[in-house]
């Protein structure tokens, strides 16, 4: 196996992590909309006066743009660090989901 064919192989990894992560955030953005929860993302925020789905859905173009420059930079280890941050994200998604389930 080429050095080549494992960088090829570690970016798609790290862009199939990054896109999974990207449709729970919208998974768990609009079930938290579904439950009263709002937007903390002041970008996000603005975005979706054009409506929930289609304001995340615009997000989430700039997030794939920005992860598409990532790469062609070579800049594999931002794409992981936007990963733990998103999966962060996810997970503050589902506790205040599961707080207001719980009240």
């Amino acid at each position: 196996m080429t050095t080549a064919t494992t960088l090829n192989r570690s970016s798609r990894q790290l862009i199939e992590v990054f896109l999974y992560l990207q449709v729970l955030d919208i998974l768990t953005t609009l079930i938290g909309f579904s439950l009263g929860n709002g937007e903390a993302s002041p970008m996000v925020r603005l975005l979706i006066r054009w409506g929930p789905l289609n304001g995340l859905l615009i997000s989430k173009i700039v997030a794939v743009t920005v992860a598409g420059v990532c790469l062609m930079l070579r800049r594999r280890k931002l794409i992981l660090w936007i990963n733990y941050w998103y999966a962060a994200v996810v997970a503050w998604n589902l506790y205040t989901t599961l707080q207001v389930l719980n009240t």
